[in-house]
């Protein structure tokens, strides 16, 4: 992905004449979206507005307005906000679709005069945009089929021996990124490491990035989760999901994999009851953003500013940080 470089930027453009792109990444519930409408506000006082991008796999889809945490209007403050509940649940939203969307947005705003400010942690599809998309021939529906229907400790099984290079890289129990790099490598007999060398449309090398990566302490991130999710639960998620449900869409789709669908469907169900929906909730939640923290802690390049708390984060920070 993109290293810093840090000339003083006039208007949306930097002072070495590539267009600006700010970018606040971090795991769920470490403050992104706040922190975004304050660095978006404070722009705008300075002459230069600004819009928010959404880049967050879960955030992308109009049916998950709760259980995503989509920003409200109360907590937009005003400022634009694009690709947030743009895809239907019956459609997904690959890295791809998302970062073709994403370049739409990012050069409206920038056509407008107005500083574009990515936030997620959806890391695929910040490093699909960045350096972008590796050209993996379609993969063959048998493969596709069989491989997804592998148990996930057999197909990792299976991943060691074909492709060990990337197994080596992944969880055992990462369902979908192991099935994925076995499906590529059983159906074009190449890994996957080999269709990502060769990566083309990517626009990190045309834009002068200016980037954040919030990594708050983990035990304060842990709680946020918790108590994000409980809150979730009495503030209508469970009439989200009975409203997803009763559409009868592929189980395999995206939204109806999202962290607490499973688990409010169970509630629903009958098989847990709301104290067990809630501790499976928010134990998939702290799961979720341990793997966010690990690929943000690790992934990004290393002169990529790193920050403890969005709380610290002052308005003299977002002059230097994102050269307002």
């Amino acid at each position: 992905m993109s290293t810093v470089d840090s000339p003083r930027s006039t208007g949306s453009a930097s002072g070495n004449g590539r267009p600006r792109l700010a970018l606040i990444a971090g795991p769920t519930a470490s403050g992104k979206s706040d922190l975004a409408v304050r660095v978006a506000l404070a722009s705008a006082a300075r002459g230069c507005p600004a819009v928010v991008i959404n880049a967050d796999s879960a955030q992308v889809y109009r049916d998950l307005r709760v259980l995503s945490a989509r920003p409200s209007d109360e907590e937009m403050q005003g400022v634009p906000h694009r690709l947030f509940g743009t895809w239907d649940a019956a459609q997904a939203c690959s890295a791809a679709d998302w970062a073709a969307a994403a370049k739409v947005e990012i050069e409206a705003a920038q056509a407008a005069g107005a500083l574009p400010i990515l936030v997620g942690g959806t890391g695929l599809y910040i490093r699909t945009l960045l350096d972008g998309i590796a050209p993996v021939p379609p993969i063959d529906p048998e493969v596709r089929a069989a491989v997804r229907a592998m148990p996930v400790a057999e197909a990792y099984l299976a991943l060691q021996r074909e492709d060990p290079e990337r197994a080596a890289r992944l969880a055992p129990a990462d369902t979908t990124r192991v099935a994925r790099a076995l499906e590529v490598v059983r159906s074009t007999g190449r890994s996957l490491s080999h269709w990502q060398l060769q990566r083309h449309g990517g626009m990190g090398d045309n834009h002068h990035l200016l980037p954040l990566v919030l990594l708050p302490p983990r035990e304060t991130l842990f709680a946020r989760c918790d108590a994000r999710f409980a809150a979730m639960l009495d503030s209508g998620a469970i009439a989200e999901v009975e409203t997803l449900l009763a559409r009868h869409l592929d189980p395999a789709l995206p939204a109806m994999r999202a962290i607490g669908v499973r688990e409010i469907a169970a509630l629903l169900g009958g098989q847990l009851d709301r104290d067990g929906a809630l501790a499976t909730g928010q134990l998939a939640t702290r799961q979720y953003a341990k793997r966010q923290y690990t690929w943000m802690r690790h992934q990004p390049p290393s002169d990529w500013p790193r920050h403890s708390s969005e709380n610290s984060i002052t308005e003299g920070d977002f002059v230097s940080l994102f050269q307002l």
